[in-house]
């Protein structure tokens, strides 16, 4: 069984920065594409970013590109989501998500298996 652990959530004033880990229980680790993904109340699940198994590939949502940087740590089974001039907005239960699809898929249905979430709450 699979399981993604996440970590590093909290609260934090707008402006600030935050990183959030994700780490996996995967046996092959470098055979996944990872991805972050968000839930603000009464809100669809949308996706933040993603990351090629090898790191090389990243794509972003647009509402977070310029201020969010995902990256991953193959020998540590270990994905990270580094959050920066955060706003309000971004308050959100923050997923990470595992795809065995090589593309970096921003459709949460292309990925297999999902963390239980971290709050990250922004205060303006």
């Amino acid at each position: 069984q699979v399981q993604l652990v996440e970590s590093g959530g909290g609260l934090v004033q707008a402006g600030g920065s935050l990183r959030l880990s994700c780490a996996t229980s995967v046996r092959t680790f470098t055979s996944y594409t990872m991805g972050w993904f968000r839930q603000a109340p009464g809100k669809e699940r949308e996706f933040v970013g993603a990351t090629s198994w090898s790191g090389g590939i990243t794509s972003y949502a647009d509402s977070v590109k310029g201020r969010f940087t995902i990256s991953r740590d193959n020998a540590k089974n270990t994905v990270y989501l580094q959050m920066a001039s955060l706003k309000p907005e971004d308050t959100a239960v923050y997923y990470c998500a595992a795809s065995v699809s090589p593309v970096t898929s921003s459709t949460k249905y292309d990925y297999r298996y999902w963390g239980q979430g971290t709050q990250v709450t922004v205060s303006s």
